[in-house]
């Protein structure tokens, strides 16, 4: 069977099962949860990896779910393709869970419909007869870097050392024997086309902040309190005076929030807390930043004779997309939506832990349409089932053939030519070597 001939048999088996694609999509959009507590969405892919017939490992960091598919046309790579199947908390969202916050804003529910739809078409038509080495299909927790406090907390019990989904599986060796991976995410920027691939995202670090000052009656005695919000106040606008010192090219972006600003309103308050992330476009960029957040964090416990406790804690790191991947991507996508819809979509400032694949393994990042409004915000919706959906399964499951087909020829092209800028124990230890906690007393120094 010709390449091109398989592929139309695949993508013919997956129009068979748009119904149930879209169908799985839409359940997954009603029921969102946050990461590392994504138990429905994952029994839901296990049990359909199951109904197809192939034997799924579930629990992998806490929630992931992996299958395999073995080529039977002979040895070669392992290709991976992923799904991430966290939600995140986005207040006023209509669909949002009523307890926990959390909404599909992102659109990760069709990111898993997406990979579900490319293994049934290729398990349908018993594509591996034709195909060599391994196809692995992988829904993965937690990419979205949020309820940070919570994650730290499992962290200290011993359930997590990363607080993002790939890291930790990589930490754990769930990917010590791919080779290459992807993932195909959904975008409602009218600017992306109905798909493209970028060249590169941010990385990040995150970072927890606590203000430790003195509380006291703020009407009868504030000058015994030391007040931690306006201590925290100044290091914000300590962040803010130095945005400027960044470098454009650096694509520096810093964003704290207030996580706890005091207990009551007449008690001069005591602690205050903050979150933030600091990415950049590469990881000197990056720490640079840090250093200058950091500077910004003590000034403001300084100000007021005010403590501070900053937690540094390993985030994301840059991404690059493999141009020879890039290429058979848009080989697939070009006929499928026209090439007036195709997209070079250049950097991207957000950060994804596909960043720390890349640092290891070639990795593709693409993005596909189907949704309206803002990505992270109330309005985001899927409003294009078949291209939000549909789509993803058929790209996915073309890739696959295009990298395993003729004894895993087009893989081994992406290999040849990949050079990953990290070992796995290169990576590890440099992430380990970015978390740190600093206790800095203004009163003192």
């Amino acid at each position: 069977m010709t390449k091109a001939d398989l592929k139309r048999q695949v993508l013919a088996a997956i129009d068979g099962r748009a119904d149930e694609i879209i169908g799985l999509g839409e359940q997954i959009r009603r029921h969102p949860e946050l990461g590392f507590k994504e138990f429905k969405t994952a029994k839901l892919v296990e049990e359909t990896f199951g109904k197809l017939g192939l034997s799924p490992k579930g629990g992998l960091a806490i929630t992931g779910v992996r299958a395999d598919l073995r080529g039977q046309a002979g040895d070669g790579p392992t290709f991976a393709m992923l799904g991430e199947l966290d939600a995140l908390v986005v207040t006023g969202h209509p669909e949002a869970d009523g307890t926990t916050g959390a909404a599909h804003a992102c659109g990760h529910n069709a990111q898993v419909a997406g990979l579900l739809g490319a293994a049934m078409g290729l398990v349908d038509t018993k594509a591996a007869q034709h195909l060599a080495g391994r196809l692995t299909f992988f829904a993965v927790p937690a990419e979205e870097y949020g309820d940070v406090e919570w994650r730290v907390s499992q962290a200290k019990a011993g359930k997590l050392e990363f607080l993002g989904g790939k890291p930790e599986l990589l930490r754990l060796g769930h990917f010590d024997d791919v080779e290459l991976s992807m993932m195909i995410h959904t975008t409602s920027r009218t600017e992306d086309g109905k798909a493209g691939v970028p060249s590169s995202n941010n990385g990040c670090v995150v970072k927890t902040i606590r203000y430790v000052g003195r509380a006291a009656h703020a009407g009868g005695a504030p000058h015994m309190g030391i007040n931690a919000l306006y201590a925290a106040q100044i290091a914000l606008m300590g962040i803010n005076c130095i945005r400027e010192t960044f470098r454009d090219e650096d694509t520096i972006r810093v964003h704290p929030i207030i996580t706890h600003g005091g207990s009551q309103v007449n008690v001069i308050p005591g602690e205050v807390r903050l979150e933030t992330y600091v990415r950049g476009r590469t990881v000197d960029a990056m720490m640079a930043a840090n250093t200058r957040v950091d500077r910004a964090l003590r000034a403001g416990a300084l100000a007021l004779g005010a403590k501070v406790e900053i937690e540094t804690l390993a985030g994301y790191m840059p991404m690059v997309c493999d141009e020879t991947m890039a290429a058979y991507f848009k080989d697939t996508m070009t006929p499928m939506v026209g090439a007036e819809h195709y997209r070079q979509i250049g950097h991207r400032t957000g950060s994804t832990d596909m960043g720390d694949l890349s640092q290891v393994m070639p990795v593709l990042h693409p993005y596909i349409g189907g949704a309206r409004g803002t990505g992270h915000g109330p309005d985001f919706q899927i409003v294009d089932e078949p291209l939000a959906y549909i789509a993803p399964a058929k790209a996915l499951a073309s890739m696959a053939i295009d990298l395993m087909y003729d004894g895993a020829a087009g893989a081994k092209q992406v290999l040849a030519k990949a050079r990953p800028p990290m070992t796995r124990e290169h990576y590890l230890s440099f992430q380990r070597s970015v978390g740190k906690s600093e206790l800095f007393d203004g009163a003192t120094a």
